[in-house]
């Protein structure tokens, strides 16, 4: 077995079409994440001016057996990311291949890390377990043996919490109306949403500076994120907390829009016709809770969950599923656990683990 680097339109496409190999039969997997590997990997994109995205397959007996990409970011220049990864089952030792070649790289990394796809944002994860499940849109799915094949690198790993939607509804009739504080909450106005992605960077560059592996992005960049996605987006889709006029923080959430396609499908215009139209999407996803420094010892978020909870009841949503939180951030599981613990009256335990691989070059 050997590393190709994609060199032309030809290995471009088996980089493309590689994934329906692996997945081919499985009820689970849905396509969705493809639209931003496209994004990132054909270029060029904001992105692209301060990172390179470098595409390989795995070549045995000339079949691909597998495709990977090493991404490299000047914004998170400790690391060299391994990203896209997917390959067929019992094949000789992948991660030893991507290592070598990962060394011939002329960049300044002294790590690799697995399972990244440019940045935190635009996907990381490995799937380690509920692989009987369709993945929540905008959260990885992959095969149980890809974990094997990392087992030198040292693990982090993340998690999501599910919930009921009823017990958050009985939660938000509980507590009382009125003003919070002087905080207000307002939805994203998407007719100006270049300057309200332009908010929402600030407040994310600004919220998760000790998060591993975070890296902070120029707005234009956030843009070209969401933009993709501006016919399936509402502006309730994302609320800013303010006060006074001046920014406290944002809350992040939609529709699990993997609902709207079958097995290996990705979104189309007939998908979203039908959400815009129909709606049959049963769960959400409460994708990012962002706070500025000097709001966090305000009730903002308190804020915006109440502010949330009404949208999400008028589309009888019944579940929904977190964003991916690090296990080793104490505080934020704390906090995660003890807000579900007090809004549904038992504890919780996390839902779905992934995982970030990283090692030394």
């Amino acid at each position: 077995m050997r590393l190709k680097r994609v060199t032309d339109k030809r290995d471009l496409q088996r980089f493309y079409h590689f994934p329906a190999t692996v997945y081919q039969g499985n009820s689970c997997h849905r396509a969705t994440e493809e639209t931003l590997t496209h994004l990132l990997v054909d270029g060029p994109t904001e992105f692209h001016k301060h990172a390179s995205v470098t595409p390989y397959l795995f070549i045995k007996d000339d079949n691909v057996v597998g495709r990977c990409a090493f991404i490299y970011d000047s914004m998170l220049p400790e690391y060299l990311q391994v990203g896209f990864f997917e390959a067929l089952p019992n094949l000789p030792d992948p991660y030893g291949l991507m290592l070598a070649e990962v060394r011939k790289q002329a960049t300044a990394a002294t790590k690799i890390v697995v399972g990244m796809n440019g940045h935190l944002n635009y996907g990381a994860g490995i799937l380690l377990d509920n692989y009987d499940k369709p993945p929540v849109f905008g959260l990885p799915y992959t095969p149980e043996y890809y974990p094997d094949y990392f087992t030198a690198l040292t693990l982090r790993s993340t998690v999501s919490f599910r919930f009921a939607t009823e017990g958050f509804v009985q939660w938000g009739a509980q507590q009382p109306a009125g003003d919070i504080d002087g905080i207000t909450v307002r939805t994203m106005d998407m007719q100006h949403l270049r300057e309200e992605v332009a908010r929402y960077t600030h407040i994310d560059n600004n919220s998760f500076t000790a998060t591993p592996y975070w890296s902070p992005r120029p707005a234009a960049e956030n843009y070209e994120l969401f933009h993709p996605f501006r016919h399936l987006m509402k502006g309730e889709n994302m609320l800013f907390a303010e006060k006074e006029g001046k920014p406290l923080g944002f809350l992040l959430w939609y529709p699990d829009f993997n609902e709207l396609v079958g097995p290996g499908k990705d979104l189309g215009i007939a998908e979203v016709l039908r959400y815009r139209f129909a709606n049959p999407i049963k769960s959400y996803r409460f994708t990012e809770i962002a706070l500025l420094p000097e709001a966090r010892r305000t009730r903002a978020v308190y804020a915006m969950i109440r502010h949330l909870i009404p949208i999400i009841q008028r589309y009888g949503y019944t579940f929904g599923e977190g964003g991916f939180i690090f296990e080793g951030n104490i505080a934020s599981m704390n906090m995660t656990r003890k807000f579900m613990e007090r809004a549904f009256g038992t504890r919780y335990e996390p839902y779905r683990r992934y995982g970030i691989f990283e090692g030394d070059l």
